[in-house]
């Protein structure tokens, strides 16, 4: 178990992506049923407007720091060792050091031919990995029956690791529905990574996620659908400043 810090409310997992792997591959190896949260600024924001949200988030056995701001408030709570673990990079590590393992991949999410495309492009990387399947789900809710066939369908993979990319707060809702339902032990939701490492999307320069500037090239790439996410930024600073030196708390 890795310490959490409070966040407006939501427990942030203080690790880093060593810490993170090995945490992931330990329940593989233990079969112990887990999902991972990937946890970036915005995301605080709808947990804090969304209470049902923030218990999923609370509930998962990681939800790691996906964002600068969040490192960086970690770190000024004094845990120095706490990294970004960023979800298209923790994808990377995971299949990177699969080859020793051998786990099963299943990835679930994205648009059209996504799913296909990104695990056409990791195996093209990482010759021994195992992926056992891929699914694109409708973009409306599924109904009893679709959501069972899905079920049965990633549980006769044989899956060991369920990628979903689905966006939040779905993926977190759809993980959490999920757990025990499936045979696969451990779900990853890392959201914008399949269009990131299908080559959909461009990511942002390294040194800009470094600085914490990547939401600044994203909204500068969609600013129609990502500015009311961003808009929240400084309202996240305030909220953040104010539990801080203990005007606001948060259970």
């Amino acid at each position: 178990m890795h310490p959490r810090v409070n966040i407006l409310g939501v427990r942030v997992s203080a690790v880093n992506m060593e810490q993170a792997l090995e945490t992931v591959f330990g329940w593989v190896d233990r079969r112990e049923s887990r999902y991972v949260c990937v946890t970036p600024a915005h995301v605080i924001m709808d947990c804090h407007w969304n209470p049902d949200l923030r218990s999923l988030f609370n509930d998962s056995g990681l939800t790691v720091p996906d964002g600068m701001s969040i490192v960086w408030l970690l770190k000024a709570k004094g845990f120095r060792n706490v990294g970004r673990v960023y979800g298209a990079d923790l994808m990377l590590e995971v299949c990177r050091r699969s080859a020793d393992r051998k786990p099963r991949h299943f990835f679930y999410g994205g648009e059209t031919g996504v799913a296909e495309e990104l695990a056409g492009r990791l195996r093209a990387r990482f010759p021994d990995l195992r992926v056992a399947g891929t699914c694109t789900p409708p973009f409306r809710p599924m109904n009893e029956l679709e959501d069972l066939g899905v079920v049965e369908r990633i549980n006769a993979s044989k899956a060991d690791i369920v990628w979903v990319g689905i966006s939040s707060p779905k993926q977190e809702q759809w993980m959490a529905g999920h757990l025990g339902k499936l045979t696969a032990p451990v779900l990853i939701g890392v959201g914008a990574a399949f269009d990131f490492l299908s080559g959909r999307k461009r990511q942002a320069p390294r040194w800009m996620q470094r600085a914490g500037m990547e939401w600044l090239f994203r909204l500068g790439t969609e600013p129609r659908r990502l500015w009311r996410r961003y808009a929240q930024y400084p309202l996240f600073a305030a909220l953040v400043f104010a539990q801080w030196v203990g005007i606001k708390k948060y259970k």
